[in-house]
């Protein structure tokens, strides 16, 4: 079956070519490729128009919407500034209108100072910074080349990056292992630094030149990796670990965050200072010449280099692995590891790693730990929950505290699964058959089974079966989860599944629609896809065929592949009618398209504006649901029941799809701690005054709607400072109305009588963030508009409610 047509989204622009430090493991300077000597030191302002011009046409071309970009070399900065602007200004020129630009540079830190800060803060460059730990143990290779150390200088750096006026453009510390370096000293000196990411690389090796194994150790760099994972997972995950991350992310089903795991197709090409094209750099690393693809920005577009038989071999995922790697148990999470760690003299590229054993070892018992953390303790709060609790109250939310919500939830799906099976008739041949199988992927895939029993549409499903409302469907529910499962886990099985008036559901990954007549499909896996038989017919369907694929009964779940962040686009599930509006129809492509836009351009704002929310919806938010405005409106919603997805109609604008997101998720987050923890009396039955509502509100909707709020709240808050003119002063009108609102509420909340104990808490947490910013400046026109609001607010509440 034809794949749909790849494209790169990914760019290295080498804009010099020289480096001031002398790093005896750098793959440019100090490994098989030599190419670095014949080029020219800086790249021109020509080649840079190409450049941009060329990325553009690319973008355009294939309706990208978003393209990210570093700056690279040797040292970039080494360019110089003036170099620098006109690198960033030719490819936000280029790009302007077309798609977003994630632009960042990755530097040594020697020479970082305040003038190229504020032109980073002026053009949007985030920076990167290589340091390999404490002095001891980066002075091992980063030195000057006459020996000095260069851990002072970039101590330098990291401090000013930390500043608050540039801690904005700080995107993190890349460290690459020598297992020589004590691990838990360079860890506790990177973690002393408050990076907001840390990266551990494998040092560069093929077969030919294999890593050094001190200690007689057959797997150093796991057992490394595993003594710095279990001190990173024992403090709670204080920071995000792009390696540890990754495993943990393709665990669970979702992608890969680097390129040296996992098996998404690869999208990275690079462009050396003479305006050639090359594979990755790390390629360098394998023979001389490896990443060369023979063309130039000059000569060739980037379609032309998609064809060139390396950037090929990379787009076929498990397909192009070396049949030991195939039938590996970890091969979705490893991936063979790095492309060019994999090369051996006469056998090209089609090996495994030459960090198999420790890529294995890892992963391995990554997994394991997961599978056996303890479970939630019952009874009085622990100190971890007390302070997950602590923090969730203020309104914002790590990644591992959403994370645990998320785990909390996971286990209560798999309670009304269980239910659910009770319940199956006595019998059921196909009911029985779907759990056998259920349970088999639990033992065999116990991870990917997770993830589909994650989806957020499998509690209301599972509740109405409880409840007694949807009997029927039991069969037809577990018999889709087992196919989902089957295929996800790539199980051989044939599943008899139900249908759906002619529709086969299979949860997170998309609906085939069959004639009406059909009651039930037979689904199958395969090496090249699946095949559905139903009513006569058989339909095989490739893994990587899309929406627009060559069949068009397979509407498949389309996913916005964002920086950090996976969500579906779930236009296909026939139970997401589980929010207060109807939801759409399935999108066409170009609503589509207009959705990944406007996401990619949204979750920009929230990481960039908004950074307390994004780790947090990164975790927890997996799917968002198009709804239906009758009137156009912009409407969305989230479901109690339906944790991990909210919905909404797509708004008129990105900015405000971002504020629908974080506002939304705090409806979903809320939801996972009322289910954990009784912050008020049930049995209140009294209604209370709603500072943005007409209607007098029960306990349980105010605190929903005071806690979405503090979302709202913060929004107006920073788009006050970012934004300019007219939007500017509404921005401060609008912070300066629903500061005093949920201020108000807070207050409602407080004084209500009926929370409990940990309710009083989790409202004085509230009340905490939102009392903080009382005293943040607005102007006098903004607070008075804001105060003559709520008089009219409150006199239009109190006639319409009829309370004196």
């Amino acid at each position: 079956m034809d794949r749909p047509q790849p494209s790169l989204s990914q760019f290295v622009l080498k804009v010099h070519s020289r480096c001031d430090l002398a790093c005896d493991h750098c793959y440019v300077y100090e490994h098989a490729d030599s190419s670095w000597r014949g080029r020219p030191r800086a790249m021109s302002e020509r080649v840079m128009e190409k450049t941009a011009e060329r990325i553009a046409e690319h973008a355009r071309a294939h309706r990208l919407s978003a393209v990210h970009v570093v700056l690279h070399g040797g040292e970039p900065l080494l360019a110089g500034p003036e170099r620098l602007r006109k690198a960033a200004e030719e490819l936000y020129g280029a790009l302007d209108g077309w798609c977003a630009l994630d632009l960042r540079i990755h530097t040594n830190g020697v020479l970082l100072d305040e003038r190229f800060c504020e032109l980073f803060a002026e053009l949007g460059i985030k920076v990167g910074v290589s340091l390999d730990g404490d002095k001891a143990s980066n002075d091992r290779h980063r030195r000057y080349a006459d020996g000095r150390s260069s851990h002072p200088q970039v101590m330098r750096a990291v401090d000013l990056l930390n500043r608050p006026r540039y801690r904005p453009l700080f995107a993190g510390l890349l460290c690459t292992i020598d297992v020589e370096n004590d691990p838990l000293a360079v860890y506790d000196a990177l973690i002393a630094l408050d990076a907001p990411r840390i990266d551990f690389l494998l040092p560069h090796a093929t077969w030919d030149v294999p890593p050094p194994r001190p200690g007689g150790s057959a797997t150093p760099y796991a057992d490394w990796l595993d003594a710095v994972y279990q001190r990173w997972d024992g403090a709670g995950r204080p920071v995000p670990v792009r390696t540890f991350d990754s495993v943990l992310r393709t665990l669970r089903g979702e992608s890969s965050l680097t390129e040296s795991l996992g098996l998404a197709p690869a999208d990275l090409v690079v462009i050396e200072t003479d305006g050639t094209f090359e594979q990755a750099d790390s390629l360098k690393t394998a023979y001389d010449g490896a990443p060369v693809t023979g063309m130039d920005v000059m000569a060739n577009s980037l379609d032309e280099v998609l064809e060139h038989p390396g950037m090929l071999a990379r787009q076929q995922g498990v397909e192009q692995l070396s049949d030991q790697c195939r039938a590996c148990p970890v091969v979705t999470s490893c991936g063979g590891g790095l492309y060019a760690h994999r090369y051996r003299t006469g056998h090209g590229f089609d090996n495994p790693s030459v960090f198999c054993a420790d890529l294995l070892e890892l992963i391995t018992n990554i997994r394991t730990r997961e599978a056996s953390a303890p479970a939630r303790p019952a009874g009085s709060l622990s100190p971890e929950e007390s302070a997950e609790l602590d923090e969730l109250a203020t309104g914002f939310g790590s990644a591992e505290t959403v994370g645990r919500l998320a785990d909390a939830q996971l286990e209560v799906n798999w309670d009304l699964l269980a239910a659910v099976h009770e319940r199956a008739p006595r019998g059921d041949k196909v009911a029985a058959a779907a759990w056998e199988l259920l349970t088999e992927l639990d033992r065999d895939a116990p991870d990917v089974l997770d993830a589909v029993v994650a989806h957020p549409y499998t509690r209301p499903w599972a509740l109405r079966i409880v409840e007694g409302r949807a009997p029927a469907t039991i069969t037809t529910g577990l018999a889709e989860l087992a196919a989902a499962g089957a295929l996800r886990a790539g199980h051989g099985a044939t599943v008899d599944v139900p249908t759906r008036d002619g529709v086969l559901r299979l949860p997170g990954m998309g609906a085939v629609t069959l004639a009406h007549e059909a009651t039930h499909a037979e689904v199958t896996a395969g090496a090249e896809g699946f095949t559905v038989r139903a009513a006569g017919r058989t339909l095989r369907i490739g893994w990587d065929e899309g929406a627009d694929g060559l069949t068009p009964q397979w509407h498949p779940v389309r996913r916005a592949e964002l920086p950090g962040w996976t969500v579906a686009l779930e236009d296909t599930d026939p139970l997401r009618d589980s929010h207060q509006w109807p939801v759409a129809k399935r999108l066409s492509a170009g609503e589509a398209k207009m959705w990944a836009a406007d996401l990619t351009e949204a979750w920009s704002l929230i990481t960039r504006e908004l950074p307390a929310f994004a780790p947090g919806v990164a975790v927890g938010l997996r799917a968002i649901t198009p709804l239906h405005s009758p009137d156009g409106s912009d409407v969305s919603a989230a479901s109690r029941e339906a944790f991990g997805a909210v919905g909404a109609a797509r708004p008129a604008s990105s900015d405000l799809l971002a504020l629908l997101i974080i506002h939304e998720f705090q409806h979903v987050k809320l939801g996972a701690v009322l289910d954990n923890h009784d912050l008020y009396d049930p049995a209140d039955s009294r209604t209370y005054y709603a500072p943005w509502r007409n209607d007098p509100r029960p306990l349980a909707g105010l605190i929903q709607g005071t806690y979405a709020h503090i979302a709202v709240t913060d929004f107006w808050r920073v788009r006050r400072l970012t934004a300019a003119g007219q939007a500017a002063r509404t921005a401060e009108a609008q912070f300066a109305r629903w500061r005093r609102q949920t201020s108000e509420a807070v207050g409602v909340l407080a004084g209500s009588g009926v929370l409990t104990p940990l309710g009083e808490r989790f409202v004085a947490g509230m009340a905490s963030t939102v009392h903080g910013w009382s005293s943040e400046p607005v102007s006098a026109e903004a607070l008075s508009e804001a105060g003559r609001a709520a008089e009219r607010h409150r006199a239009g509440w109190h006639a319409r409610n009829s309370i004196n």
